[in-house]
């Protein structure tokens, strides 16, 4: 009897054990990690659950990499780890880490190209940024679609630019099928600059047609365009100018000045946005010829200079009135 008590409490004993270990080995993966902080952490590409977990105990975020490889391999769901830069929380857990690197969506930053921003200020605007990687040359104007494009830590900036370079070139040739019929450009590049010009030319949205429309009657009277933006572009590269134009500017003659020549200057003036481009391809059917400023960021239209020069002369009177002149 008491022989089959000692085996008894022997079971018991190592039942007990058995339990406190299970617990110990559960803890070890569901519990709070050594993390203090919220971090990131990168996965590179070709990386494996051991050179990760190596590189997560590096980094503070586990107590043990073989710890976690033994956990990981009894407990974890077996799917791949994906590549990329997630957000650990801080205190995660083994099971936690592993769940996010499998499973959890990988951090994207985002960087935005402005409508109408030139291509010398979209590279400054990537090379300043510090999670990028790489030199790169001034993208040619116009090539660059703005909007707001993510990336990776560590990513090139060729690669983002090259997703810039591709979502313009996508767009121009979906709205290029879908042009009117009877617009004054000829080809997509001219098509580009004209848009370009018509980015520059006004801040309103609701006038983007009627400034192409403009433009158009223009281009197809042989009239100069004698679009303001145009004159500053060799000078700044489309940066703003600072100051007011002066005369011996408005009377350079280059590719660009489209006070000195007449037709599309040699390219884009700085990179259009979508909305722009499908102005320029499907303009406002107007007779207009002439515009100026109206005082409230948009523009009064004249379809004769008679008409033109009594809104000058309005607008004149109003920048006196405010004591701008």
């Amino acid at each position: 009897m008491a022989r089959l008590r000692w085996k008894r409490g022997i079971i018991v004993a190592l039942a007990v054990l058995a339990l406190a270990w299970a617990g110990s080995f559960l803890r070890g993966w569901y519990a709070g990690g050594p993390l203090k902080s919220e971090t990131a952490f990168i996965v590179p590409d070709g990386s494996t659950l051991t050179s990760v977990a190596a590189k997560l105990e590096k980094e503070g975020a586990i107590g043990s990499s073989q710890r976690f490889l033994a956990l990981a391999k009894v407990l974890g769901s077996g799917d791949a780890i994906k590549a990329g830069e997630f957000l650990l929380p801080a205190h995660a857990s083994g099971s936690r880490i592993l769940d996010t690197l499998q499973h959890g969506k990988a951090m994207r930053r985002l960087i935005a190209v402005p409508e109408g921003m030139p291509s010398i200020m979209v590279w400054e605007r990537l090379m300043a940024q510090p999670l990028l990687t790489g030199n790169i040359p001034v993208p040619a104007e116009g090539s660059l679609l703005p909007d707001s494009y993510d990336f990776e830590r560590g990513e090139p900036r060729a690669n983002v630019v090259a997703r810039m370079q591709k979502a313009m070139s996508t767009t121009l040739a979906q709205l290029w099928s879908k042009r009117a019929s009877n617009i004054a450009v000829s080809t997509p590049q001219e098509a580009l600059a004209l848009a370009s010009i018509v980015e520059k030319e006004t801040g309103k949205p609701s006038e983007r047609r009627m400034v192409a429309g403009l433009y158009s009657n223009r281009l197809r009277a042989g009239m100069m365009l004698q679009a303001d933006p145009t004159i500053i572009y060799p000078i700044t590269r489309g940066k703003p100018l600072g100051r007011r134009i002066l005369q011996s500017e408005i009377a350079a003659i280059n590719d660009y000045n489209t006070y000195s020549m007449v037709g599309l200057p040699k390219g884009p003036i700085t990179n259009p946005g979508r909305d722009s481009i499908a102005a320029v391809l499907n303009p406002a059917q107007t007779d207009a010829l002439y515009m100026v400023a109206d005082g409230t960021g948009g523009h009064v239209f004249a379809s004769t200079l008679q008409q033109h020069n009594a809104n000058v002369a309005k607008w004149f009177a109003l920048r006196r009135a405010r004591g701008e002149i």
